[in-house]
Order: C-alpha cells, then structure tokens, then sequence
C-alpha cells in the first residue's frame, strides 16, 4: 500500500497559483524529502495535504483513504518558527499535545498517557526538562521537544517541516535517527529539506519542486545536477558523491 498519494493539487493566494498540478506517491515505509528553492511552496505542499490551507482542485490519499478519515495516524512536527515559544506551558505539557487525538481534547491525561509522554522525552534526551518551560529552552531542545510530541502521537505517516533549520548537530543526529528508526517499523516520513548536501545520505525518495513538480522518484535516479538546476532555475554548485563529477562546496 503506498503511504501518500497526491493527485492533480493545486493551490492559489489571492488568486494567484502557488502550486499547480502536483502528483506524486509516496511508498509506505520510506522517507522522502521535499527539495526546492525559496517560495517554492514546499511548506505550502504540506500544509494543503494536511488540510491546513485551502486547495483550488486536487486530491490526498493517505494509506488508500482520505485525509479525514485518517487523520489519528499523521503526525505533524511544524517549523520552530510558527510556533508560539512564549505560551505558558511546559515540556510534558507539549509533548501530551500529542495525545490529544487519542484521549480527547477536553480529558486529562491519565498516568498512562503521562507516562508514555515521558518516555518519549527520554527518548529524545528531554526527560530532565520536562517540568522547564519552552520558553526556557534552546532552538535545539525546543525541536527535541516537537519530535517526543511527533513520537507521542505513534502515528504511521509524520510530516516534518524544515526540521533540521537552525538546530545543532546533536539535535540533527537525533532527528535522523528517530526518522530512520520510524522507517524500520514501517513508517512513512515526508520532510521539507533544504541542505542539498545531505539529501542523498537522508532520504529514499526525493520530490524536486518548483511550484510544480519537478521529478520524483527514488534519490539515486532523481537527485541529478541537471534535475537540480531544472529545479533551481540555473546552475548551481553542488556537491556530488559520484566520482565522474567534479566536488564543489555549495
């Protein structure tokens, strides 16, 4: 069964298209990233699969049904900058967020619920700020906390947008490691990326995208020069691993 299915998506602002006629399928059990240059509108992808903008036309199918009739198996970890750092609430707080779907919006968390929300934060090395509050914590542990979330959701499909963006390089380590770790369950992880270098080290599959799509397939096939500079609008530097091309620094 494949995890996401995209047909024929278009999206406009003020009438004017910001993303048109995107297809792909994404396997189940993989991970693919997103690539693109700025206002591409991979963020934009996402929040219209998600149903957090509205679409002109298109369709989502998530594990062969709708988005809303599957929505207790998607988690979502948004980008650092959308999120309001400043609300009073804590760590656990934000990782139970997690559970919401699964206990009810209205309920309070039980011991089990708190304690499983625990272990997600020792999961990701959180444990001991849990009680801190977000506002309190750095870029890093910040987006340590949103992957305990993203893990207390045990969804079978995450989103993750740009969540490597301004965080250290245990944080990253980290993210990649619960990303490859969700791959070996079965899960499938979708991720807007923009640091070309570490594509092919990431990601099975790869979505070139240019308001529309440029390719998709599998890394090793797509993630060409000449597919990145159809996709960037020129040439580019890029480093490539492949010893019949010349390395460069982007």
């Amino acid at each position: 069964m494949n995890a996401l299915e995209v047909s024929n998506l278009t999206v406009s602002y003020d009438k004017k298209p910001v993303l048109e006629k995107v297809a792909f399928t994404v396997p189940e059990g993989s991970i693919t990233g997103i690539i693109g240059p700025n206002g591409a509108g991979k963020s934009t992808l996402i929040k219209s699969i998600l149903r957090l903008l509205p679409t002109i036309s298109g369709d989502v199918q998530v594990l062969g049904k709708p988005y809303a009739k599957q929505k207790k198996v998607i988690g979502y970890v948004p980008q650092r900058s959308e999120v309001d750092w400043d609300f009073p609430t804590n760590a656990l707080d934000v990782v139970l967020m997690g559970r919401y779907r699964h206990i009810g919006m209205f309920k309070r968390a039980g011991k089990k619920e708190i304690a499983w929300a625990r272990t997600c934060l020792q999961k990701v090395g959180m444990l001991e700020y849990a009680d801190r509050q977000i506002s309190q914590l750095s870029g890093g542990q910040q987006q340590r906390v949103f992957l305990a979330r993203a893990l207390a959701q045990n969804a079978k499909v995450y989103f993750m947008d740009e969540p490597f963006s301004g965080v250290d390089a245990a944080t990253e380590k980290a993210i990649i490691k619960l990303m490859k770790e969700w791959k070996e369950e079965g899960k499938t992880v979708v991720v807007v990326h923009h640091d070309l270098q570490t594509v092919e080290d990431y990601f099975d599959h790869v979505l070139l995208l240019n308001k529309q799509p440029i390719q998709f397939g599998e890394t090793q096939t797509v993630f060409t020069l000449e597919n990145l500079e159809k996709t960037y609008g020129g040439k580019i530097a890029f480093l490539q691993k492949a010893p019949t091309l010349e390395k460069e620094s982007l």
